[in-house]
């Protein structure tokens, strides 16, 4: 079967219009980059495989994110989940380092490749310099890896943050998407963005998700209950419905404070829910944004931190704010789902560990049950 994004299926969400990529890298000079790691078949052997795992990269821009920080925000949804970093965002609004995203076992490997790769940029690190807050998300894909393996080694995160681009997003299983399932059937990274008109500032806004989430029966695309229509061959491969984690990353050139990324960040929730997410009792859902449009330098860090920003509404109340927040919240909802849909209409069927098998969402399928 051709995998291709879920638009080219004729299937549309949403009232706003796309940007000319469709993706987070729709956002100034936002790039991503995967490692991905298969190997091995048949029964696991723990530490030795089979491997079906990776490593992906945000970089929110082309420079040193130490030297030159942007505003951000994180929002937890529900916190069954190994992430690092989400503290000192949530108290200084500011994000210094790229995101990674890998498996759950392998956070810890990937923070230290990450912290590694600050201080080759930024020398001063700890010396001269502050400590770097590197932000590591995960989700568990043990269903078809070798989880205890932690496969992703440090010359795979430097080389995902060396092939990190500008333009078109890999897809369904790549990087850490390569062993993930989304509602029993096979899941991994996706990506969608959203323009606003030009009453609405114009503003771009793109989502990169890794979802690792929900029960067949629950899914829903475009509004309609696919997951009552067709069942995975072998059931659910992720366990009870609703267990499963997904990792989001918002983008967006409005200049906006930490408080207002925050506020977008709660949104990303409405837009997994609009799939037929509802995040279960061991669900770790996560989510991080930023603004490209401001930088806060560290070398002016004291000089600047009490300054105005030029944000897109400073007072509360006025009808522009509601137009403009309103326009930017619909943009997170739409472009978090399609995201979601577009990992699962991007992803091939893949066998892993004790031959499990995670199979491809039936694309020809769905078109013709909608129909």
């Amino acid at each position: 079967m051709l995998r291709k994004r879920i638009r080219e299926w004729g299937i549309h969400t949403g009232e706003l219009s796309p940007g000319p990529l469709n993706a987070i890298t729709d956002v100034g000079d936002v790039r991503v980059g995967h490692t991905t790691l298969i190997s091995g078949d048949g029964e696991l052997k723990p530490g030795l495989g089979p491997v079906r795992t990776g490593v992906t990269v945000i970089v929110p821009h082309g420079g040193s994110l130490f030297q030159d920080k942007l505003r951000a925000a994180v929002h937890t949804i529900n916190g069954f989940g190994k992430v690092c970093g989400f503290e000192q965002v949530r108290e200084t609004g500011r994000l210094e380092a790229p995101i990674a995203l890998t498996n759950t076992l392998n956070v810890g490997l990937v923070l230290d490749a990450m912290v590694q790769a600050s201080i080759r940029q930024d020398p001063e690190i700890g010396i001269r310099a502050p400590s770097v807050n590197v932000i590591v998300g995960e989700t568990n894909d043990g269903y078809l890896n070798d989880l205890q393996g932690r496969h992703v080694h440090a010359e795979h995160v430097w080389a995902a943050l060396e092939n990190a681009r500008r333009g078109p997003v890999q897809e369904g299983a790549n990087g850490a998407g390569t062993g993930t399932c989304c509602f029993g059937w096979k899941g991994g990274i996706g990506t969608a963005s959203r323009v606003l008109p030009l009453e609405m500032g114009g503003f771009t806004l793109g989502a990169l998700v890794q979802t690792n989430f929900g029960g067949p029966r629950d899914l829903l695309i475009a509004g309609h209950p696919v997951g009552k229509w067709l069942t995975p061959p072998e059931g659910e491969a992720q366990g009870k419905a609703g267990q499963g984690s997904v990792m989001v990353v918002l983008a967006t050139d409005a200049p906006l404070s930490s408080r207002q990324l925050r506020r977008l960040c709660v949104r990303a929730a409405a837009g997994l829910a609009r799939t037929g997410g509802w995040y279960g009792h061991g669900s770790g859902d996560f989510v991080i944004g930023f603004s490209t449009a401001k930088r806060a330098s560290e070398h002016t860090a004291h000089s600047r931190s009490n300054a105005p920003l030029q944000l897109v509404a400073q007072e509360e109340g006025l009808a522009a704010e509601g137009i403009v927040f309103n326009g930017l919240f619909r943009a997170v909802v739409e472009s978090v789902e399609e995201a979601v849909l577009d990992s699962l209409s991007c992803a091939e069927t893949m066998v892993g560990r004790d031959g499990h098998a995670a199979y491809a969402l039936p694309m020809e399928q769905v078109v013709e049950k909608i129909r």
